[in-house]
């Protein structure tokens, strides 16, 4: 059985005994800094002590007094001994020049020679060292008895070395007291900030948090959904890839650190971003793409940031619009199909009573009508894709009770559209002007909604590089534009909510003109992914129009028509089509 091996031991750890042998080496370099420091300078002290002591009895009148006597030594003991009682010496010896002790301590050693150096004495100067003599390592003075200027006799303090050391000793102890406390607190200090660290490190070492950060620098490259991390003012604090590219902000920029007020977003997605309470599956625009937000604030007994996911539903709502126009499509189905079988009954009902010729006109009118209601509409505009929105929103339309027509100046060939103008962004923008305009024209008097399609070419110049007047001179094309004109019969559009119309969720009432929410946005943001322009005017005769227009590049040749129209007779763009198109009269096709 393989045992498992031991866990690294965590960052606090690591930290806690680093900090812990830190402060012992200290503590413990300090004490025996101390102590050496202590010991020299009790040897010091020791010494001056020495001095001092063996200068006063040398300088005593008594002790001079007493060495002319016969018998220094029955004079001079008891006095040594007095001042050895009274000091902190451990022996003053009082000797002749030649070194003969008159004093001692221990009796016996009286007439001896003395134990240590006398010539510095014997030259008259005062001096100390450490000798070992008759008592042990001692540090001493000696000194000479001057008689005027003879030199008489010689003084010797001293103390013992092992005295010495006990003093010093004594103050390690109360050094080691003193540093054992302070290793105390200092260990008690470092255990609680560690404490304190693992909970922020959750207990993880050194290589755990490295691999962690590895893991988070990664997923946050790896994760194509915008990640936003804000501190608790609001300032960002992280942002991946997915983020810069959603919310527009270059590589290069240093984002990190900045107020998201400062970003340059669109105001309801700061307003979302800078609110306290969690926001759940939000869908906001900005520029160019559609996104659904979520906000989650962080919070631990204080506010400490919000952590904002995005997600790109930009193709997404494209293809819901093309669905729900499918959707329109075969509701639209379904209620000719509905209307058919209404009119096959009535065809069969008549054959049954013998009208075989009635029959034959009834059925004959009708498929004339639906065939007339497709020609008129495709002559118009030819483009498939918006003829058969045309259609299915003409059937739709129809049905909610409103007229669908399509106007005389309408005229878009197939085959003009370029590639860059791709037909999911011409079904969001028509289709949602469309959808709001039979909402703002539906229970009026005349409910009724205008649709135009053409576009429109600049005046012939001559080139920039060719000279006004050069014969020959190559006619340039400014750039083609698309206009895309919806009017209905509405009440109108205040013009204090003429800007704020293609907001987001803007509405004045349940079915008004800015009703639809998102809708009218998302064609505002076609229309600037393309470059175009979008106005709304109300003009005097009531109503609503709303009016784009998508340039185009240089005017391409025309392809083969796709639909069932002739092309031949559409020299001229941007001119009336023999008649109008009024799609919305009849039962619908």
């Amino acid at each position: 059985m393989r045992l498992p091996l031991p866990r690294p031991r965590s960052l606090a750890g690591q930290l806690f005994a680093m900090q812990a042998v830190l402060i012992a080496v200290l503590v413990v370099g300090y004490a025996v800094f101390g102590f050496v420091s202590d010991r020299s300078q009790a040897e010091e002290a020791a010494g001056d002590q020495a001095t001092a002591v063996a200068l006063s009895v040398a300088d005593s009148p008594s002790v001079r007094e007493a060495i002319r006597s016969a018998d220094p030594s029955a004079a001079l003991q008891p006095y040594a001994l007095a001042v050895v009682r009274d000091t902190d010496i451990d022996f003053v010896t009082i000797m002749n020049p030649r070194g003969i002790r008159w004093t001692h301590p221990d009796p016996d050693e009286i007439g001896l020679a003395f134990r240590g150096h006398t010539g510095p004495a014997l030259e008259g100067r005062t001096f100390t060292e450490t000798y070992t003599g008759t008592l042990g390592p001692s540090v001493r003075a000696v000194t000479p008895v001057r008689d005027g200027d003879r030199i008489i006799g010689l003084v010797s303090a001293g103390i013992r070395v092992e005295e010495i050391s006990q003093r010093a000793r004594g103050q390690l102890t109360a050094l080691l007291v003193v540093a054992s406390g302070a290793l105390g607190l200092g260990a008690i200090g470092t255990y609680v900030i560690n404490a304190r660290l693992r909970r922020h490190t959750h207990g993880m070492n050194a290589t755990e948090l490295s691999h962690m950060h590895d893991y988070h620098q990664a997923a946050l490259h790896a994760v194509r959904e915008g990640l936003l991390m804000l501190d608790g003012q609001y300032r960002v604090a992280l942002i991946n890839d997915g983020g810069r590219v959603l919310l527009g902000v270059a590589d290069e920029e240093d984002v990190v650190g900045r107020p998201v007020a400062e970003l340059g977003l669109p105001a309801p997605l700061t307003g979302a971003l800078l609110a306290s309470e969690p926001r759940v599956d939000e869908v906001h625009l900005t520029e160019d793409r559609v996104l659904v937000v979520n906000t989650s604030p962080v919070s631990g007994g204080e506010r400490r940031g919000t952590v904002v996911t995005l997600r790109d539903v930009t193709e997404l709502q494209s293809l819901m619009g093309e669905l729900d126009s499918e959707r329109g499509f075969t509701r639209a189905l379904r209620s000719q199909a509905h209307e058919a079988a209404n009119r096959l009954h009535t065809v069969v009902s008549l054959i049954e009573l013998g009208r075989a010729e009635e029959a034959m006109e009834f059925a004959t009118a009708e498929l004339e009508l639906a065939q007339a209601l497709t020609d008129q509409v495709v002559a118009a505009v030819g483009e498939p894709v918006l003829a058969a929105l045309l259609l299915g929103k003409t059937a739709q339309a129809n049905e909610r009770g409103v007229e669908l027509v399509v106007s005389d100046d309408s005229r878009l060939d197939d085959g003009l559209l370029p590639d860059s103008l791709p037909a999911r962004d011409l079904v969001t923008i028509l289709g949602n002007l469309i959808d709001n305009a039979v909402d703002a024209a539906q229970g009026g008097t005349r409910p009724r909604v205008t649709v135009t399609a053409l576009t429109r070419q600049a005046p012939e110049r001559p080139r920039r590089d060719e000279e006004p007047n050069r014969e020959g001179a190559e006619p340039a094309r400014e750039d083609a534009e698309l206009v895309l004109s919806v009017r209905d019969t509405g009440p109108g559009v205040d013009p204090e909510h003429a800007e704020t119309l293609f907001q987001r969720g803007f509405s004045t009432k349940p079915a008004g003109p800015g009703g639809r929410g998102l809708g009218l946005a998302l064609v505002r943001q076609a229309v600037a992914r393309h470059g175009g322009s979008l106005a709304v005017t109300s003009p005097d005769d009531g109503g609503a129009v709303f009016e784009v227009r998508l340039p185009l590049p240089a005017a391409p040749a025309a392809r083969p028509g796709r639909g069932t129209a002739a092309t031949a007779a559409r020299s001229g763009h941007g001119t009336a089509a023999d008649g109008a198109a009024p799609i919305g009269a009849g039962g619908g096709a």
